[in-house]
C-alpha cells in the first residue's frame, strides 16, 4: 500500500476537493498523503475524513503546501487562479506532478506557470472528463469542415456557485473551434450580449453562460446556418468523472518529461 503513489488535494474543503479525496481514498492506485487548505480555515489541525463527516483517514489538513508537497509524487489543484500560481511554484521545487484543474485562469496567470513546467510536469485542462475531452476533439473537427457561414454558439449551464463565466470547459470548446477555423479566439469571441447588439458579426464564435441549482455542468456546441444545424452536447451528472479524470492525469505525469500538457496527452487523443 504505502509504494502507492502519494497524491496531495488542494483546496480540500471545495466540493471537488471532497470529490478528489474520496476518489483517492478509493482508489487502488494512489493513496492520500496531503490535504491544504487556506491559513485560518476551520479544518486546518484537523483530520480530513472527521472533517468530511466520515472516519478519520490518518490524514491531517494542512496550511503548509510545502511540507505536504514534500512527501507526495503528485498534487492535485482546484482552486483559485492566484493559488494555483503559488502552488505551481512550490509544486516545481518538489518536482511534483501538478493537476490543475482550476478555472478562471486568464493569459497572464496560464504565463506564470512556464518558469514551474521548465522543472516539473504540468497538466492543466478546463475539464478533465473523458467525454469532454472527444467532445473538444469532435468541434475541432466540425469546424474545420464547415466555413463561416455556419454560426459557432456555446452554451453552458453550471450550478448556482459557480464563480467564473464562461466556464473553462466552454473556453476550451471555444479554442477547439477556433483552431479548427484557423483563427485566434480572442480575435472572433463574442460574450455577454445585452441590449441592442446590432445583427451577429460572421464568423463569431458566441458564448452563453446559464447559472442555477446543483447543475454539475452541460455543454452544447451548437452550428447554425440557414435551414439546419448541428449540436454537439455534453451532460456531467456526477462530479465523480472529473475526479477519476485528475487522478488518471496526476498517474499518467508521474515519470513524464517535464513540460506543459493537457487531457489530450493524458488520454491520447
Amino acid at each position: 500500500m504505502t509504494d502507492l503513489p502519494g497524491i496531495v488535494v488542494t483546496g480540500a474543503s471545495g466540493r471537488m476537493g471532497q470529490m478528489l479525496v474520496r476518489t483517492i481514498t478509493a482508489s487502488d492506485k494512489a493513496r492520500l498523503v496531503g490535504c491544504v487548505e487556506r491559513a485560518g480555515h476551520a479544518w486546518v489541525g484537523r483530520d480530513i475524513g472527521e472533517c468530511m463527516g466520515g472516519v478519520a483517514l490518518g490524514v491531517t489538513v494542512t496550511d503548509d503546501p510545502l511540507a505536504a508537497f514534500a512527501v507526495a509524487q503528485a498534487v492535485i489543484d482546484f482552486t483559485a487562479p492566484a493559488a494555483t500560481v503559488e502552488f505551481a511554484a512550490l509544486a516545481a521545487q518538489a518536482r511534483l506532478v501538478h493537476v490543475i484543474g482550476t478555472t478562471g485562469m486568464e493569459p497572464a496567470h496560464i504565463a506564470k506557470l512556464a518558469p514551474a513546467a521548465r522543472h516539473a510536469v504540468i497538466v492543466r485542462a478546463g475539464n478533465m472528463s473523458l467525454g469532454v475531452n472527444l467532445l473538444t476533439r469532435l468541434t475541432q473537427k466540425v469546424a474545420e469542415a464547415l466555413d463561416a457561414d455556419w454560426d459557432i454558439e456555446i452554451v453552458e449551464a453550471h450550478h448556482r456557485m459557480k464563480v467564473d463565466a464562461p466556464s473553462g470547459t466552454a473556453l476550451m470548446l471555444g479554442e477547439a473551434a477556433a483552431l479548427g477555423r484557423g483563427v485566434s479566439l480572442d480575435d472572433v469571441r463574442d460574450s455577454g450580449r445585452d441590449g441592442i447588439t446590432g445583427a451577429r458579426t460572421r464568423g463569431d464564435i458566441g458564448f452563453a453562460a446559464i447559472r442555477g441549482g446543483d447543475i454539475v455542468g452541460e455543454h452544447d456546441v451548437i452550428f447554425a446556418a440557414d435551414g439546419e444545424r448541428i449540436v454537439l452536447r455534453h451532460l456531467a451528472t456526477d462530479r465523480t468523472i472529473f475526479a477519476r479524470g485528475a487522478l488518471r492525469a496526476a498517474l499518467w505525469g508521474i515519470g513524464q518529461k517535464p513540460g506543459e500538457y493537457d487531457m489530450m496527452d493524458v488520454l491520447g487523443l
